[in-house]
């Protein structure tokens, strides 16, 4: 038991010394990650960055990344590391992208360059050797960038992997393997795997067709043939339109002035179309023809097609139409295990968190909404009720006329007649 013990322990004990590290950065020391990354001057524009969790966030420390600032702009920004070589082992590379801005168009993907990239003067067109990562511009383009450097020409990954176009933290994993396989990992759940040689054109193929191959004049490929039997009827053949025989000329028509009448045109119902013969089975059918296949002469095997000789930087090397990119928790390892938990620690820690935090703050903005817009409503009603009682009609003043006066005299003496 004891031997066996020990066997276990040496075996977890190489295995845990294998495992390297070669890239970690969080930023957990505020600005300290100024003097480890370094700001390309190869154009005198590029947007900046700056040190901050975001709007919503799992934990105001821990969730704390570089994020772009500025719209419109390229970055170009960049990492040194001690370069080693992944041959015969795995490469991880990891990190995570917050779109937070509702981004519209821009990368958000990372590049790994050989050690000898001058980084003050790195821009796109600096040679890499992988390029990985989350890609969205407009509608039509939503994908994972897995670009891999062979003999000096960029490939493209010949499969379309979707990704992630919220506004929430995403973990995004590439793992290239020494058996010439890959992996894409999205939150830690695989998206997308297979062959080097069989999923990125990196190599001729290895057959194709012969040129000296032909096709035989006298091969017959039609299943189907007419039967030479068949033959039209022949009442078959009649008019596709006929005169409409109930038409009859206007009484007032005139034919000096408006010409010979003739009646309309209707559908014939004893039309019957184009005759063609029924169709048999082809007695001399062959089948399809297949073009034979030859081991193309340019192949040659490579099994190193995964292997790069002198990583040692990584760069963030994008474009942004509107800025707010959140990058964070890069890892670069040989250990699949090693990332696998390092995004479980981080990312799989905040993910939950942060959202809650999102959840809470849109609620928030709704019911601010929902109050702006209520009292908006109640002063537009107070506005028309107040236009409504200046419209109504003033009332007339009414005052009381004096009485009139009596004449002088008109009362005051009696008739003549009646002293």
């Amino acid at each position: 038991m004891r031997v066996a013990a020990a066997v276990c322990f040496i075996s977890a004990l190489a295995f845990t010394v294998h495992a390297d590290v070669y890239f970690k950065e969080q930023f957990l020391d505020g600005d300290g990650w100024k003097s480890r990354w370094v700001e390309s001057k190869h154009k005198s524009d590029y947007g900046q960055w700056k040190l901050t969790s975001g709007k919503f966030y799992g934990d105001a420390e821990l969730d704390k990344g570089l994020q772009t600032s500025q719209d419109a702009r390229f970055y170009a920004l960049s990492s040194r590391f001690d370069s080693f070589s992944n041959e015969g082992k795995p490469v991880v590379i990891q990190f995570t992208v917050k779109h937070e801005q509702k981004i519209d168009c821009g990368g958000g993907y990372v590049k790994i360059f050989p050690a000898d990239l001058d980084q003050t003067d790195m821009h796109g067109d600096s040679q890499y050797y992988i390029m990985f990562g989350p890609d969205i511009c407009g509608y039509s383009t939503k994908k994972v960038h897995v670009i891999f450097n062979y003999k000096g020409q960029n490939h493209l990954i010949k499969k379309d992997i979707k990704c992630k176009d919220d506004e929430l933290t995403h973990l995004y994993t590439l793992i290239l393997r020494p058996d010439q396989t890959y992996e894409v990992k999205i939150d830690n759940e695989k998206v997308e795997s297979g062959s080097l040689e069989e999923d990125w054109d990196f190599l001729p193929p290895k057959k194709i067709k012969d040129p000296e191959a032909k096709k035989p004049e006298d091969w017959d490929d039609r299943a189907k043939i007419d039967d030479p039997e068949d033959t039209k009827p022949e009442d078959w053949d009649k008019p596709e339109n006929i005169p409409d025989p109930d038409a009859k000329k206007p009484d007032d028509w005139d034919e000096d002035m408006d010409g010979e009448w003739e009646p309309a045109m209707i559908p014939n119902p004893e039309y019957k179309g184009e005759w063609k013969p029924k169709q048999i089975d082809n007695p001399n059918y062959k089948g399809t023809w297949i073009h034979p296949e030859i081991d193309n002469p340019e192949y040659t095997a490579d099994d190193a097609i995964y292997k790069f000789d002198n990583i040692g930087i990584l760069g963030l090397d994008l474009w942004q139409v509107k800025s707010g990119t959140i990058f964070d928790n890069f890892l670069i390892t040989d250990d699949v295990e090693e990332a696998e938990k390092f995004g479980t620690e981080t990312w799989g820690a905040t993910k939950g968190p942060e959202k809650k935090m999102k959840d809470q703050q849109e609620e928030e903005e709704r019911k601010k909404r929902e109050e702006e817009e209520k009292s908006k409503k109640d002063v537009n009603e107070e506005d028309e009720d107040d236009e409504g009682e200046d419209d109504e009609p003033e009332e007339e003043e009414h005052t009381e006329e004096p009485p009139e006066e009596e004449e002088e005299g008109e009362d005051d003496t009696l008739p003549k007649d009646e002293l």
